[in-house]
């Protein structure tokens, strides 16, 4: 997979179960549940939160997770599965707030779609929450629009799609 950069921006594939990527995702889930309940989450929810993670279905051949760096620091992460033979879903994307506004998410995004073409999806689908108002913004700036659902849960709320032309 190719290297995507912004200015003090790189996104690599990188194993979702490594310490940066742990530490990333850990750091997304604190922050939802942070939302969500609008109280911190403690280390014992945000253990419980990550534990059902699908870090398993994020590995070539099915799936694909990313690491970005800004300025020398895992700052942003997310993941692309494969729902179908044409579809594939992004999951626990996130950049670190202290590193958003950056294009960090347009890097990050970037990476995911050409992760999702590799793996032969033509379209890229996604649920997240209302709440989430920077997430929504980041997809519609970069060409996701509102889709039917196309899966349930009580942390979804929206969902997004976008079609991938290749390269």
């Amino acid at each position: 997979m190719t290297t995507w950069q912004a200015p003090a921006w790189s996104v690599r594939p990188e194993p979702a179960g490594s310490p940066a990527a742990t530490r990333l995702r850990r750091a997304y889930y604190a922050e939802v549940a942070t939302r969500y309940w609008s109280r911190p989450a403690t280390t014992t929810e945000v253990d419980a939160g990550t534990a059902d993670d699908p870090r398993d279905r994020l590995a070539p051949p099915s799936g694909q997770f990313v690491v970005g760096t800004y300025g020398g620091e895992a700052a942003s992460c997310g993941g692309v599965r494969l729902l179908d033979g044409v579809r594939a879903e992004l999951t626990r994307v996130y950049v670190a707030p202290a590193a958003r506004r950056t294009g960090g998410g347009g890097a990050l995004l970037a990476a995911l779609e050409a992760a999702a073409l590799g793996l032969g999806a033509r379209e890229l689908v996604l649920d997240t929450r209302l709440d989430l108002v920077e997430a929504r913004g980041l997809y519609v700036k970069h060409g996701f629009r509102e889709i039917p659902a196309y899966n349930s849960g009580p942390y979804r709320e929206i969902w997004y799609g976008k079609a991938l032309l290749p390269a």
